[in-house]
């Protein structure tokens, strides 16, 4: 790692700037909105860009932007070539090689996503309070709530925020929090230039978004940015070399250290587990002589199926020691283990990810929407018995190629029911990979005729102690709004094909 000794403090005068300047925000999500009315409030002159004619409806009550400009991607680029903008606060939905990015770069214009933003204000208002960031292809919702839950565990009011629950600038803007436990996607990071925070992970790198992007070059840069300048720890994975190199090219500060986790006994500077032990050989004051007990195996049961820690999948184990292993950072953990286990404990996952949503006939049904990319996809099929998950797979791949990922999964499975607009992918991958494994095909349909007739063919090739899983590996946008209407329908047909009381959840 090269260090520098300070970080420059570019947003101490942020609010006083931020007066009368003109600002615009590109896209009217549950974030653009917060962002215009906290721009709103400390007196920026706010345009906004959406490409939908109803977003101003979602504006506070109040809030009126200096201008406004409608329109796809190209009328909004050709409005703020046309403007006197100083700051544009893009939406993550703005690719980095599109036009909107293409025009402000023509224009002279700055550029900062609303964690830029947030962070800005952060430093202006509550220097003080730390933000611990997490990024990867996969993985980064799970270890940003258990991050949370081990700050909370420690006495600290430490809520998850970024690429996850109320917007990052909501947060900063109210004030409260002592540590901020954030997730922060690629898209995110691109226009991310000054965050400091006092520990930064990245948990993995594969093939991800790289239409968005423009190339694996380009996506592997923008997620190693949230090391920059981190502060006391950058936090890599032992079973993924690219983040390890991301560490050890990053530019942080003086006297951060690089620590590893894995699921082996730990080195020095790392870790790991012994058996079913989780345990530090990081920040443990004797770490040169023993490692430090931080939390077992049990301690995550309630996140395996059925309760069973022998069928707890791996990846949830490794992002608890990544958790962990972040969490260690902030002093208050440190002078208190005990957080670690009870935080995690505590910690309950988000909704889509690997959550049994119904039981019967023997048939257990697993949402896991969110896997929208191979390697989650993978770590989902690989936490069931081999030859007995009926895998429900596709939808939008965004280019990527599942060759690969079905030959890894196919020891996994029993059948596959597949959904998406354009099938051919997926299919072509099963013909090459698993010429034999047993497969269906849904018509295009509605959103919900899709999801109940795939739950109808599951049901149909499932066998007792077999588990129905949506893993689609695909992302949602070809047929349904987002990944969760894709879950919550799932979860729907699935407890009704169960026979499950709908008003009870299992």
């Amino acid at each position: 790692m090269s260090t520098t000794n300070t970080v420059t403090p570019e947003s101490a005068d942020i609010i006083k700037d931020l007066v009368g300047a003109r600002v615009g925000v590109v896209g009217l999500g549950r974030t653009g909105t917060a962002v215009v009315e906290v721009l709103s409030t400390l007196g920026a002159q706010v345009s906004v860009f959406d490409s939908r004619p109803d977003a101003l409806e979602a504006l506070p009550a109040g809030v009126k932007p200096a201008s406004v400009a409608v329109g796809e991607a190209q009328a909004v680029a050709e409005a703020i070539a046309g403007s006197q903008l100083r700051l544009l606060i893009v939406s993550p939905g703005v690719p980095a090689t599109g036009a909107v990015a293409r025009s402000a770069r023509d224009r002279g214009i700055e550029t900062w996503s609303e964690i830029e933003l947030a962070w800005r204000l952060q430093r202006s208002t509550h220097p003080e309070v730390p933000w611990i960031t997490v990024t990867g292809t996969d993985g980064k919702t799970t270890t940003v709530g258990m991050l949370s839950a081990i700050l909370t565990a420690a006495g600290l009011e430490a809520p998850a925020v970024g690429n996850i629950g109320v917007p990052t600038i909501s947060v900063v803007a109210a004030g409260g929090a002592q540590a901020l436990a954030v997730e922060l996607s690629s898209f995110q990071l691109h226009t991310t230039h000054s965050l400091s925070p006092l520990a930064a992970a990245c948990l993995n790198l594969s093939a991800d978004h790289l239409d968005w992007h423009g190339g694996m070059e380009a996506y592997a840069a923008d997620k190693s940015r949230v090391y920059t300048h981190a502060q006391r720890a950058a936090v890599y994975n032992l079973a993924d070399p690219a983040t390890l190199r991301m560490v050890e090219q990053a530019d942080v500060v003086e006297g951060c250290r690089a620590i590893g986790f894995g699921l082996g006994a730990p080195g020095l500077g790392q870790v790991g587990l012994v058996e079913d032990v989780m345990v530090d050989r990081a920040w443990h004051p004797r770490r040169h002589h023993e490692a430090a007990e931080l939390a077992t195996l049990a301690d995550l049961a309630h996140l395996a199926p059925g309760g069973e820690v022998d069928r707890l999948p791996a990846h949830i184990a490794a992002d608890a020691l990544a958790a962990a292993s972040l969490a260690l950072a902030h002093p208050q953990v440190q002078a208190d283990l005990g957080a670690v286990a009870r935080g995690l404990r505590a910690f309950t996952p988000g909704a889509h990810r690997l959550v049994t949503v119904a039981e019967g006939a023997g048939v257990t049904w697993v949402d896991d929407s969110k896997a929208t990319n191979a390697h989650s996809t993978q770590a989902a099929l690989s936490s069931v018995r081999p030859g007995s998950a009926v895998w429900i797979v596709g939808g939008d791949t965004k280019g990527a190629d599942l060759h690969e990922l079905v030959a890894r999964v196919r020891p996994y499975l029993r059948g596959a029911v597949v959904i998406g607009a354009d099938p051919t992918p997926v299919l072509q991958a099963l013909e090459d990979e698993a010429p034999d494994l047993p497969r269906r095909v849904v018509p295009a349909a509605s959103a919900r005729e899709v999801i109940e007739e795939a739950v109808r063919q599951a049901s149909a090739m499932a066998q007792e102690g077999d588990t129905v899983l949506l893993a689609p590996a695909a992302a949602s946008w070809d047929q349904f709004t987002s990944y969760a209407e894709r879950g919550d329908m799932f979860a729907q047909a699935a407890r009704a094909q169960a026979g499950v009381d709908q008003d009870r959840q299992p």
